[in-house]
């Protein structure tokens, strides 16, 4: 589908009669997606569009998934596949009844004509409501990866496809605690000098979680003892923020119920990992008596 032609002017949608969102939370996940969609462009690609899925609030949009969509540019025109677009808009609302079209991504910073015209598209998918417009500067070696949102703004006398301009709105990165550890994980692997990190155990993710507990009390216990000590000057929200921590943290665990707790957890831990090593052990009997018969 043909979305128009190039013009001088610079666009977004009209807002209509709907509350605009204040800001976007931006699932991890999300974000993953749109990189995975961006290493896998052609290389005559200058950047590469999809939409973004999630739910609205009175307030904000939170995007939770994200999925590629086919189109080509040109110098006079851009095009989209727009029977893939309603397939997978099909498919991902029967997996997640819930999501709707929010709006659509692009990798880079600049906006332009081509811009406006996709904005002007995924208006009319979103309406009434404002279609959001995510950038993701996949950035270089020099600089850090940069994500911005903006939501469409008429300008000019009449409403046209390529009369508006992009008004910026805060965005706040989010993820899951059960992403944690893959997020954690990532993290290790970008700080390697190689790239590299070897995926943990259960028990040595354990022990991980342990060492950095240990290091957080250590470090408010620095904290505390400067302030009695008189080298720094006490902050009364982080005092009471510990006291609910600390108080949080101890309620209704008797003497001795908590070490219990964590010999339960440790004898799970290694049920887990026995049985996992079982199955891996049967999976190479059976597949060496294969090769043999």
């Amino acid at each position: 589908m043909s979305l128009g032609i190039q013009s001088s002017a610079l666009y977004i949608n009209a807002s209509g009669s709907q509350k605009s969102p204040t800001g976007v939370r931006l699932n991890a996940t999300a974000v993953f997606t749109i990189l995975d969609h961006y290493l896998r462009k052609r290389e005559n690609q200058s950047r590469v569009i999809g939409t973004l899925m999630g739910i609205r609030t009175e307030s904000d949009v939170e995007v939770r998934s994200a999925f590629a969509v086919l189109h080509s540019e040109s110098a006079e025109q851009v095009a989209i596949d727009e029977e893939y677009f309603q397939n997978m808009i099909e498919v991902t609302q029967k997996v997640q009844p819930r999501e709707q079209t929010l709006g659509w991504y692009s990798t880079g910073s600049e906006l332009n004509n081509f811009s406006a015209l996709f904005q002007n598209y995924y208006s009319n998918q979103t309406a009434p409501h404002q279609a959001i417009h995510l950038t993701v500067d996949t950035g270089d070696q020099t600089r850090e990866m940069a994500i911005k949102a903006y939501l469409g703004s008429p300008m000019g006398v009449s409403a046209k496809p390529d009369n508006c301009t992009f008004t910026p709105i805060p965005v706040v990165l989010r993820h899951a605690e059960s992403e944690r550890p893959s997020l954690n994980l990532l993290r290790a692997a970008a700080d390697a000098p190689n790239h590299l990190t070897p995926v943990l155990s259960d028990l040595q993710n354990l022990e991980q979680s342990l060492l950095d507990v240990i290091s957080m009390i250590e470090r408010v216990q620095g904290y505390v003892q400067a302030v009695i000590e008189g080298d720094l000057e006490g902050d009364a929200s982080i005092g009471r923020y510990l006291l609910d921590t600390l108080n949080t943290t101890t309620e209704g665990l008797e003497k001795g119920k908590l070490e219990s707790l964590f010999n339960v957890h440790v004898q799970d831990t290694l049920m887990v990992s026995y049985l996992a090593n079982l199955v891996r052990s049967q999976v190479e009997v059976s597949s060496r008596l294969t090769l043999v018969t």
